[in-house]
Formats: C-alpha cells, sequence, structure tokens
C-alpha cells in the first residue's frame, strides 16, 4: 500500500513539472521577438528609385511613395529607399536606361514606353482588345507571363516586379467628335504603346509624351486628342477644359505598370530582404489597383458634371480598331522573335481566361 502511494505521489509531481515545462515552453514560442532582433541589422541598404512620374503623382507617384515606406518597415529599416520624381536624376523616359548600366537601383514606369528596346516590352504592359487587370496579374503570376518578362530583362541587367495596374483606362479626350474613321484621319492624339500603332492604322498620328507635358500640347493645339488614364487623373490633368468628348476605352483594358530593379544591386540583398521586396510590390500592385476602382467610380459624377459628354467609337472604328490589331500583331510577331513568342504566349492564356470571364464576370456584370 505504501508503495503504491509513493508511486502516486512520485507520478503527480512529475506530471505537474512536465505540465509546467511545457506551459512556460508555449509561453516563450508565443512571445513576440524582440525589437532588437533583426538578421538584417549588418546589411543596411540604399536605394535610388527614379520615377516617369512628377513627385507624389497621384496613386502611382503616391503608390510608390508607400512602397518605398512599406518595405522599410518591414525591413526593420535596413532598406531605405529614396524615391526620385521624374527629372529629379533622370529624365521620365530615362529610368531604363539609367537602372540597367546601374546609374539608379530601380525605377516605377510603363514597360510600353521602352518598346523601342524590345517590341515585346509593349506586352508587358497590355495591349488593346487584351487582358484585364485580373487577367493581367493571372498570365504574370501563373501563365508563364513573368518568366518571359524576367528573362528579356536579364538581357539588360534588370529584373521585373509587377508594379501596379491602373485597371481599364478610357478612350480620350478629343475637341471633335467622332462619328465616322473620316474623322480620325491627320489628327493628332497623345497615345503610347500598341494602342498608338492601331490608332496609326486608323489614321491617327500618335504622339507620346511625359504626363506634365500633355495639357499644354492639348490647350495650345498641338494635340488633337489624348488619352491618359480615367475620370479621377483626368480630372486633374484638366483635360476637361479644352476637350469635352470623352470616349470609352479598349486599347488598354488592365495596364501594367513595371517595378524594375537593377539586377546587381538586387543580388546583392539577402534573401529575406529580396522576399521583402516582391512581399511590398505585390501590396503596390494589389493596392493601386482598387484604388484606381474607389476613385475612377467615385470621379465619374464629377466628370458628368463639368458639360462633358461620354461617348463611344462608332461601331465601324471598333471593327477596324480589331483588324488593325491583328494586323500589327502579325507584323510585330514577323519582326521580333521575341515579340512572337509572348505575343503566342498571352494569347493563349487569354483565349483559354476569356471563357471563364464571359460565363462568369460578363454575364453576372449583364444581369446585375
Amino acid at each position: 500500500m505504501d508503495n503504491r502511494r509513493n508511486f502516486i505521489k512520485k507520478t503527480a509531481l512529475l506530471g505537474a513539472a512536465g505540465s509546467t515545462l511545457l506551459l512556460n515552453g508555449c509561453n516563450r514560442e508565443s512571445k513576440p521577438p524582440s525589437k532588437s532582433v533583426n538578421i538584417n541589422k549588418n546589411r543596411k541598404v540604399k536605394i535610388k528609385l527614379a520615377t516617369s512620374w512628377p513627385a507624389h503623382f497621384p496613386i502611382m507617384g503616391t503608390g510608390i511613395d508607400r512602397f518605398a515606406q512599406r518595405v522599410e518597415t518591414i525591413s526593420g529599416g535596413t532598406i531605405k529607399i529614396k524615391v526620385h520624381p521624374k527629372n529629379a536624376l533622370v529624365p521620365a523616359f530615362g529610368v531604363f536606361d539609367a537602372a540597367s548600366v546601374g546609374a539608379i537601383d530601380a525605377y516605377h514606369s510603363a514597360a510600353y514606353f521602352y518598346k523601342g528596346k524590345n517590341e515585346a516590352f509593349n506586352l508587358f504592359t497590355g495591349f488593346p482588345f487584351g487582358m484585364t487587370s485580373t487577367e493581367m496579374n493571372a498570365w504574370l503570376d501563373f501563365g508563364g507571363g513573368m518568366e518571359l518578362w524576367r528573362t528579356l530583362y536579364d538581357q539588360h541587367n534588370l529584373i521585373p516586379f509587377k508594379g501596379g495596374n491602373t485597371d481599364v483606362q478610357m478612350g480620350g479626350w478629343f475637341k471633335k467628335e467622332i462619328t465616322s474613321l473620316d474623322d480620325l484621319q491627320g489628327l493628332k492624339m497623345r497615345i503610347p504603346g500598341l494602342g498608338g500603332e492601331v490608332f496609326s492604322k486608323l489614321g491617327v498620328q500618335p504622339i507620346q509624351l511625359p504626363p506634365g507635358e500633355i495639357f499644354v500640347a492639348l490647350e495650345r493645339n498641338m494635340l488633337d486628342a489624348t488619352e491618359w488614364l480615367g475620370p479621377s487623373l483626368d480630372i486633374k490633368m484638366g483635360f476637361h477644359k479644352v476637350a469635352k468628348n470623352y470616349y470609352t476605352g479598349w486599347h488598354e483594358p488592365g495596364s501594367m505598370l513595371s517595378l524594375v530593379f537593377n539586377k546587381k544591386k538586387f543580388n546583392k540583398l539577402s534573401d529575406e530582404q529580396k522576399m521583402m521586396i516582391e512581399m511590398a510590390s505585390n501590396e503596390l500592385n494589389s493596392t493601386m489597383n482598387t484604388e484606381f476602382q474607389y476613385i475612377n467610380a467615385t470621379a465619374l459624377e464629377e466628370i458628368e458634371s463639368l458639360g462633358v459628354t461620354v461617348r463611344s467609337f462608332p461601331q465601324e472604328v471598333m471593327e477596324k480598331a480589331r483588324q488593325a490589331m491583328a494586323t500589327v500583331a502579325k507584323e510585330k510577331s514577323l519582326q521580333s522573335h521575341d515579340f512572337q513568342k509572348v505575343w503566342e504566349s498571352a494569347q493563349k492564356f487569354l483565349h483559354t481566361s476569356r471563357k471563364w470571364s464571359d460565363i462568369g464576370l460578363k454575364s453576372y456584370m449583364q444581369v446585375r
């Protein structure tokens, strides 16, 4: 009997000790890490990032400002990104070359501005009658688009990331109403990328200008029309003051912006720091897309109160534009193997995605 009492007593003591040890162990694991612990504390880096936008430009400029702040915060201060607006370090369209040679460490812009380097770069921004923002993200993340993008940019010592998406853009501001193809003949229009080349096939003279020069050119009749983004930023640019015909879009249904790093600079980062950059870029991409959705929706009512008429292009123009896009893609595929490879990848993905978008999103939008 005494032996049994001693056994029970020892067992209870061991159980209590084990519970205490287990509880203390759990408590240690549940405590947040000390603020003094930073595995990258001896690997602090400074990054010079230039943009193609004016300082603190709404959404695109403020988006990259927020990205820089987020990276510094989540890295515990080991990564400090200094954002330089256009012309502060390099011209608006000089950021690609500057990052390529290491004069700057990174930039924020749009890939189609640099189609002179490689025609395939057009497609990493988007293309007429192409992908929505959701489809663009899916192609890049899961459809092989990002692998193609990084392979082509690697030739220029660059590593691209998704840098935000403007979502569907409007078709542009025109001083005169467009009632037929004849009304497009000889018009001078600010429009970049493949949309500009399609308009060129329709008789328009496309002109590429950085954001800060568009309004003055339109006001002084150096331009007859311009596209930019959507109601929110277009109001801020003041286009409604000199052009009252505002057309719905088809040329940029989901335009991807690009956040690009000099390869050598990026590879000097620790694995943790690289992951922080990628996570923050994904947040930048997602937040910019939803911000555009919100601010364009709220700005549309203001557009309609400014004496602006929202219009759609005539069916004749749309039919010719689709034909022109097919011609442009065929011509560029014959001229550039890179364009052909990226175009085939994008079209293969879009063919599959379109079926679901039509059955899912399009059907819902029609009944909503």
